[in-house]
């Protein structure tokens, strides 16, 4: 049995490579399909659909990263079962990763898509059914997951309440709301701060792992990292990333709370790293030791930390296999499922 499940996964990643070849292509269809979701979510850029679509095809559809990847499971004898998935939409296919490992699981995905990102993922999972037809019958659309028998679902804090509640007869794994840091220690180049306006701008900062606060050495100034970030100022040309920038930066001279802004970027100090969009926050430490007192104070609201001793700038939102949401094992959940 289990060398039986061995061989159906050396099928699966097979078409799974060529889904991620298909996808580098970028073929008129898709590029048609990419044009259709910007129509019906205008946070989804056209650039943004694309630099996600190739992140997923580079970071988790290599055969080798596969392979490695899936060889530090144990694989069960389990028959498959149905794991709801309720899908995130704040990012285009952001929920992409958490139906890889059902597919490499051997379970079946009954997936609620977010009415913002409703395109592109089913026209991905039947383009996958027609290059390997193991995937037939692996995939379905639902409005319910009455039928599922585990769920792993994905949502702001007061969806996760209200998923935990709801869910709580079926085995699930439910996240919450998470953001992203950065850290520096004052001694950054130019390059290392463009880098990290990846982190910051990509998605228009509204994925979990885009940098929403910077941690800074006593008396670093903050304004210096505008001058690396200007390559970054057409983001404006984007409405509504311009219209929340303005709405904030009225609400903040309204109040009279300090902050910075230039043309594209609002910098306010706070301790609360779940930032708005177009701004972020800010706040000093004193010390290494003051520092990793700070961090383990949000360690449950953190989804990564980027900086020299941590996730390079710029990589925040190029995950691997490995890197899973909450640092929860989705695979580990699972293969654990009874």
């Amino acid at each position: 049995m289990i060398k039986k499940n061995k061989t159906k996964n050396v099928s699966l990643i097979k078409g799974l490579k060529k889904l991620g070849e298909y996808i580098l292509s970028f073929p008129n269809e898709l590029e048609e399909k990419i044009t259709e979701a910007f129509y019906k979510n205008n946070w989804f850029t056209i650039e943004n659909q694309k630099t996600m679509l190739r992140a997923i095809a580079t970071n988790y559809l290599q055969q080798h990263e596969l392979e490695a990847w899936h060889s530090n499971y144990k694989i069960n004898n389990a028959p498959p079962k149905k794991i709801g998935l309720v899908m995130a939409g704040n990012i285009p296919l952001v929920g992409f990763h958490d139906l890889l490992c059902v597919w490499m699981s051997g379970n079946t995905g009954l997936i609620k898509l977010s009415t913002k990102d409703e395109v592109l993922l089913p026209f991905l999972v039947k383009k996958l059914e027609l290059i390997s037809s193991d995937f037939i019958g692996k995939t379905f659309f639902v409005e319910r997951l009455n039928d599922a028998d585990a769920i792993i679902a994905t949502g702001s804090n007061n969806s996760a309440r209200y998923f935990e509640y709801y869910f709580k007869d079926k085995q699930h794994l439910i996240r919450s709301s998470r953001s992203s840091v950065a850290v520096f220690t004052g001694k950054e180049t130019s390059d290392e701060i463009f880098s990290l306006g990846k982190d910051i701008f990509s998605y228009f900062g509204l994925g979990c792992r885009n940098v929403s606060k910077l941690y800074l050495p006593k008396n670093f100034d903050p304004t210096t990292i505008y001058k690396d970030l200007l390559f970054y100022s057409d983001v404006t040309n984007h409405n509504k990333y311009k219209n929340n920038f303005d709405y904030n930066c009225t609400i903040l001279l309204m109040n009279k709370t300090p902050h910075f802004a230039n043309e594209f970027l609002i910098l306010q100090e706070k301790e609360s790293i779940t930032s708005r969009v177009a701004t972020l926050h800010y706040e000093f430490y004193n010390s290494q030791e003051d520092l990793k007192e700070k961090l383990l104070l949000i360690e449950n609201e953190v989804q990564c930390i980027v900086g020299k001793n941590y996730i390079p700038f710029g990589k925040s939102q190029q995950p691997s296999l490995n890197d899973y949401a909450d640092n929860i094992d989705t695979m580990k959940f699972l293969y654990g499922l009874k």
